[in-house]
Formats: C-alpha cells, structure tokens, sequence
C-alpha cells in the first residue's frame, strides 16, 4: 500500500514539473511574427491579382 501511494504521489508531482516547464516555455519564447520567414506568393489567375491590388 505504501509502495502504490508513494508512486502516485511521484507520478503527480512530476506531471506537475513537467506542466510547468511547458508553461514557462509558453511565456518565455517570444510571440512576435518574423517577416523574413513570411513567403510570398506570386498571383496566378486575374482574380487573385485583382485580390492582391486590392490588399496592397
């Protein structure tokens, strides 16, 4: 019985190390959107250059 909860109490409290790593990676890893990585698709048929004119 001892051996059982001493492993549940293990497994809970990695599962919450292991979360919590996560989460700070959530918040520490920058959101901001890079431009250079952004590709840009050249129009194909008249609808999608009319489209493009109309966005830029």
């Amino acid at each position: 019985m001892q051996d059982y909860r001493l492993k549940l109490i293990l497994t809970l409290l990695s599962s919450i190390v292991f979360a919590f790593i996560f989460i700070l990676l959530a918040f520490v890893t920058p959101v901001t959107k890079n431009q250079q990585y952004k590709a840009i698709k050249k129009p194909k048929s008249t609808l999608e250059k009319i489209s493009h004119a109309a966005k830029n």
